[in-house]
Parts: structure tokens; sequence; C-alpha cells
């Protein structure tokens, strides 16, 4: 029980100092989506949890590694943080709105 202050401080002061703990939230989002579709679950919350991964491990890419990217090292550091989502949740939003197969499943739910 003592250990829990300086659990929650170490929680608020790593995070800032080192973005890589998103690689949690990455995973975490990871196994939500393959514990989706292995049950058979709704395939929208299967694509969303896969591709939001993939953007929250492209995000802890550029910002640990862009000061040292041809283009990148240009940009300002918000830019590591924000272009990965900028670009990858809109075209999430299309795939779930326009793909068939979700599409199809939408419609099934529906009726």
């Amino acid at each position: 029980m003592a250990n829990a202050p300086a659990t929650i401080i170490a929680g608020l002061i790593i995070p800032s100092r080192d973005p890589l703990f998103l690689g949690a939230f990455a995973f975490a989002l990871v196994a939500l989506g393959r514990q989706v579709a292995r049950r058979g679950g709704d395939l929208r919350i299967h694509a969303s949890a896969m591709c939001l991964s993939y953007i929250v491990l492209l995000t802890v890419f550029y910002v640990d590694n862009g000061k040292n990217l041809p283009v990148w090292r240009d940009l300002p550091v918000i830019a590591y943080w924000t272009l990965p989502a900028l670009i990858g949740v809109p075209l999430i939003l299309r795939v779930l709105v326009k793909h068939s197969l979700l599409r199809r499943q939408s419609r099934a739910n529906s009726s």
C-alpha cells in the first residue's frame, strides 16, 4: 500500500519523459482487436482497434526517431505527435464507411 503513491507519481512522470509507454497502449488495442475477431464480434471494432494501434506505433516511432529522419527533422516536434493521427484517422473513417465487408455486416446487424 505504501508503494501506491510512488506508482501514481511514476505513472505521471514517465509518460512525459518517455513516449515509448504508448507501446503498451498499442498492444492493448491489438489485443482488443484480436479478441473481437476471434469471438466473431463486430468487424468495425476489430478494424478500428488494429488501425489505431498502428497509428500509435507510428506516432511512437516518429516521436522517438523523428529528429534523425531526413524530412521529419525539419518539422516541429508537435508534427511528430499529430501527423500520424491526422493522416490515419480519416483513412480509418473512410474504411469504416466504404469497405464492403463492414457495410455488409452493418446491414445484417440492422435487419
